[in-house]
């Protein structure tokens, strides 16, 4: 616990600062964290034994990350939907140039480990060039979710939310999480308030929470699947990039299709 507590505060003070000021700063932390990100999920999914395939996912990465910021990179013109295209068609190509010692199955598994990483990190830095208050209103809520499911989970849990997937979140947990997001909207709203009907965003405040807590279980359900206890070891107490930023990575989409940001 101190461990986690710790560097959470490290964590926080090197994040936030740098999550305020925006700009190249921003951008280039967010890099940094994609590029690790994927890193983990190849080495989760065992995919570093494919080089070829590993070298063309994470190059894919860099392109989805670098096309969120076509303002500093104004040669590229890239867009991430023709990289997705390319992405998909060089793996499902390498597949009969492996005669199928990469296969079908992994190729789908390489494509949808690039967009689940490089989706959620593009619109880490999309939602930043939209506003600051967006970006922090999601963080602040989800990180409000986390904590309000860690105590009242530790205080009143007795139900198993999902014990195949986490044996240690509850019922209990989840709904105390809820609650505490709908209080941390409440507050922003009063301290910071969006030009939007209340109820509108008493709605986004509980979308985010729930979507949230699926992200994470999304996240455990692949460490499951791939027999990882966590998806890297750079933030002691937390695991890697993506087991801090699970929820967030799975939310960020949701909120784009459904027209937050």
């Amino acid at each position: 616990m101190v461990k986690r507590i710790i560097t959470a505060i490290i964590a926080l003070l090197i994040f936030i600062p740098i999550t305020v000021y925006g700009g190249l700063p921003f951008f280039m932390l967010t890099f940094v964290m994609g590029t690790i990100g994927m890193i983990e999920l190849l080495r989760a999914i065992n995919g570093i034994k494919f080089l070829i395939p590993s070298v063309i996912s994470l190059f894919a990465t860099w392109l989805i990350l670098l096309s969120a910021q076509d303002y500093i990179f104004t040669f590229l013109k890239l867009d991430f939907k023709i990289t997705f295209i390319g992405l998909m068609v060089l793996l499902l190509t390498y597949t009969v140039c492996s005669e199928n010692k990469f296969s079908f199955e992994q190729a789908g598994t390489f494509i949808l480990g690039t967009m689940y990483v490089a989706i959620g990190f593009y619109f880490f830095i999309y939602m930043r060039e939209v506003g600051l208050s967006y970006l922090l209103f999601t963080l602040f809520i989800i990180w409000a979710t986390d904590s309000g499911a860690y105590f009242s989970g530790n205080l009143f849990g007795s139900k198993k939310l999902w014990p195949s997937i986490s044996p240690n979140k509850t019922v209990e947990g989840a709904i105390g999480g809820l609650i505490i997001a709908i209080i941390t909207g409440i507050i922003f709203q009063i301290v910071a308030p969006f030009d939007m009907p209340f109820i509108l965003l008493l709605g986004y405040t509980i979308l985010i929470s729930i979507a949230g807590q699926m992200g994470d279980l999304v996240a455990s359900a692949l460490k499951r699947h791939f027999a990882v206890d966590d998806f890297g070891q750079l933030l002691p107490g937390h695991g890697g990039i993506i087991d801090r930023f699970d929820s967030l990575l799975f939310v960020l989409p949701i909120l784009y299709v459904l027209n937050f940001i």
